[in-house]
């Protein structure tokens, strides 16, 4: 008798995706031209500062997407799908910390800095 009782039933093991070479050259050619794009957004300029801004970082997002799975194998099979839940619950917790800190920055910037209409010291509320 073997000394762990599931595995002659095949249970525990966890299945590793196998790559292949076609995956490993769709990934690169797919993660070089989500790259050659926004490089020559950049340097040619045919768009606004704020247009080419957002396209970039939409191509970011994407790639980083096409990272996950052609070179880090992050699919809904891989590992029982708990590589994927973790990541999913990781970038939750992180948008929750970014928008978060954004928003108390942004209301300490309001609520501090002095307002317009009010003296910036004591001559100026002395004058007439």
């Amino acid at each position: 008798m073997s000394a762990d009782p599931h595995a002659a039933h095949g249970h525990g093991e966890i299945e590793m995706p196998h790559a292949t070479m076609r995956d490993y050259v769709i990934g690169f050619v797919l993660s070089v031209i989500l790259t050659a794009i926004p490089f020559w957004l950049v340097m040619t300029m045919p768009l606004s500062a704020g247009t080419t801004g957002a396209i970039i970082m939409a191509f970011a997002v994407v790639q980083i997407v096409v990272h996950m799975v052609f070179f880090l194998h992050m699919t809904p099979k891989a590992e029982g799908g708990w590589s994927l839940t973790s990541l999913v619950f990781t970038v939750i917790v992180v948008v929750i910390m970014l928008a978060g800190s954004l928003w108390v920055m942004h209301h300490l910037n309001t609520n501090m800095m002095p307002m317009p209409h009010e003296p910036t010291s004591r001559l100026e509320s002395r004058a007439p």
